[in-house]
């Protein structure tokens, strides 16, 4: 089951939800990881010294501001914790605004509010009163160290936090060279509307997400399974000591237990009995036990070797005295 990002409480005058917040979304994109075409060892990626191309540690680097060409400002931790809002996990709605006054270009990125224990009143009061009157809530969220703007909405039985892009992060329709004016200016006359118009109806249907797929993934996966069959696969026994990048992605469940499937059916065919590699490999695990001896009494033949003259010299310093 997943796990919520934090949780915390739905607030609204004086009203309070206990909630947790769940991602509304699923990375399916297949990731692909760069390989050295010689050797097919995974490529690393490092932090280097632009000047000198050495590596930096980690515990060297720090974060700077360029505020000019090759000029940089230096911040320490506690600057940026400074200028970082506090961490309460809290959704304030601030105001309540139509929904449909909402551009599109402003929505980004959905969560789900699910409710507590024993707070389904509250979620059910403020989800259907935001379906009867149209509205949606505009409120501030902190998640992790920074803080959105979003726009809270209801669909279906829950009520979905939308964070939304803040007016700085929405470039305006009006930059761009667009045609303005009525539709006449561009002599388009009212049958053409009338035709366009009733082209739209006879294609216009329900909408039905479960009707669209990424064919573009479902095409890669097929090619990816093809090349295993055809040209096997790259595999190292020590891969999961090797470094992976930091902004390295995890391929989804459903798709990694198929490539696993797929490794496991053709990654090696037994040999035939009787064949000559079937003999050798016989002939090698005979031979171990006897080569495991052999070593051992040599170990112990040197050992005694090493004793011997130790022995005589303090036999010859004992007649001596």
């Amino acid at each position: 089951m997943a796990r919520p990002i934090w949780t915390g409480t739905l607030s609204f005058g004086l009203l309070n939800v206990p909630v947790s917040l769940m991602s509304g979304e699923r990375r399916v994109d297949i990731s692909f990881r760069m390989l050295d075409s010689r050797d097919k060892n995974p490529v690393r990626y490092e932090r280097v010294n632009a000047e000198t191309g050495e590596e930096v540690p980690w515990k060297d680097v720090v974060k700077a501001f360029e505020y000019d060409k090759g000029s940089y400002v230096v911040l320490e931790q506690d600057d940026i914790k400074s200028a970082a809002p506090e961490s309460h996990e809290t959704v304030e709605v601030e105001t309540f605004v139509d929904a449909g006054d909402i551009p599109p270009t402003y929505y980004e990125k959905p969560y789900i509010l699910v409710p507590g224990k024993k707070a389904e009143k509250g979620y059910v009061l403020l989800r259907e009163t935001l379906r009867d009157t149209g509205k949606a809530g505009i409120a501030r969220v902190v998640i992790r160290t920074r803080e959105y703007l979003a726009a809270v909405l209801p669909q279906g039985d829950a009520l979905i936090l939308m964070l939304l892009r803040y007016p700085q992060e929405v470039v305006d329709a009006s930059e761009h060279r667009l045609p303005e004016g009525e539709a006449a200016d561009y002599r388009i006359n009212a049958k053409e509307r009338e035709m366009a118009k009733q082209l739209i109806e006879a294609m216009s249907g329900e909408w039905d997400p479960s009707q669209y797929r990424n064919e573009f993934r479902e095409r890669l996966e097929k090619v990816i399974r093809d090349r295993m069959k055809s040209q096997g696969v790259v595999s190292r026994p020590d891969d999961d000591d090797r470094d992976v990048p930091e902004d390295a992605t995890t391929n989804v469940v459903d798709f990694m237990a198929l490539l696993q499937k797929s490794i496991g059916n053709n990654k090696r065919t037994p040999a035939k009995k009787g064949s000559g590699k079937a003999q050798a490999t016989d002939d090698a695990a005979e031979a171990k036990p006897a080569r495991k001896a052999a070593k051992k009494a040599g170990k112990k033949a040197a050992k005694k070797v090493g004793k011997a003259p130790a022995k005589a010299a303090k036999t010859a310093a004992r007649k001596a005295g």
